[in-house]
């Protein structure tokens, strides 16, 4: 197995939000008033700065051609020095739905899984489908439900928990809990949740199979919320405040004790702070 280094792998499906977060991110590291900054040259920034023209704009950044998704990596530093690599894999998410459909893990996914010393997981759970089981439902509620014409198909808390699993299996880490890599959570779109309280109780209620699984492997997963945008955006109709204010005035965090905070480098370094 390839030796762990100091990297950050960026993990979703397509439409969890991390073109936009991409793009918030990007203006935070390159202005570096926050707890991290950019470090070096960035590979492969196009699709982020495409999506942080359109926010200027006060529009949503369109989709991107899944022809142009290649590796990002951006070299990141701490006010105290320490250094890490952000790596967004393939940031369309077309890869991860791939994976977990064919249950394969691809050879240069297992590099990236192997060597990072932490996982960045990003969900969106309005986009999540929850199908009723025992964690849902009580037994008595689901006693006697029809199953004619009924279609068998995986959650999509499954569907997360699997993929955790093949990363887990690749990467050798049978210990439990793991310390190794250290896994964050992203509840990403949180504006959109309506949701009062921490975010792992969002987490546990809203998957709660997904947050058992979770609590269950990981000694301190890292869970938190985020807005990148802080409101709604559409690709076509301009939002004039959004403009005129700019999009650095806009997007938070949600930390693991539920406060709020402005600064989006915030998860990154959360996960810095682990390395030793």
């Amino acid at each position: 197995m390839n030796k762990k280094g100091n990297s950050i792998l960026l993990i979703g499906e397509s439409g969890v939000g991390k073109t936009h977060y991409g793009a918030q991110l990007l203006q935070r590291l390159m202005k570096g008033d926050g707890l991290l900054r950019m470090n070096g040259a960035a590979t492969n920034l196009e699709p982020f700065e495409a999506a942080l023209e359109n926010l200027n704009e006060g529009r949503a950044a369109d989709h991107t051609a899944t022809s142009t998704y290649v590796d990002s990596v951006w070299p990141v530093s701490g006010r105290d020095g320490r250094m890490a690599e952000l790596v967004w894999p393939d940031y369309g998410g077309e890869q991860i739905k791939s994976m977990i459909s064919a249950r394969r893990v691809p050879t240069s996914w297992q590099e990236r899984v192997q060597t990072a010393e932490a996982w960045l997981l990003l969900i969106r759970p309005q986009q999540m489908r929850v199908s009723d089981d025992i964690f849902s439902r009580s037994l008595v509620d689901l006693r006697g439900k029809s199953v004619e014409n009924f279609e068998i198909e995986i959650s999509d808390q499954a569907r997360m928990i699997e993929l955790l699993q093949m990363f887990m299996f690749v990467g050798s880490t049978s210990e439990r809990p793991l310390e190794r890599p250290r896994l964050g959570v992203l509840i990403t779109c949180w504006d959109e949740l309506g949701f009062e309280g921490t975010p792992a109780d969002a987490l546990n209620k809203r998957l709660p199979m997904l947050g058992a699984f979770i609590r269950s492997n990981w000694s301190q997963p890292l869970i938190l919320g985020l807005s990148a945008l802080e409101r709604p955006l559409n690709a076509h109709d301009r939002d004039k405040e959004y403009a005129s204010r700019g999009p650095e005035e806009f997007g938070y965090v949600i930390r693991a004790d539920g406060s709020r905070s402005s600064d989006l480098t915030a998860p990154v370094s959360l996960l810095l702070d682990c390395f030793g």
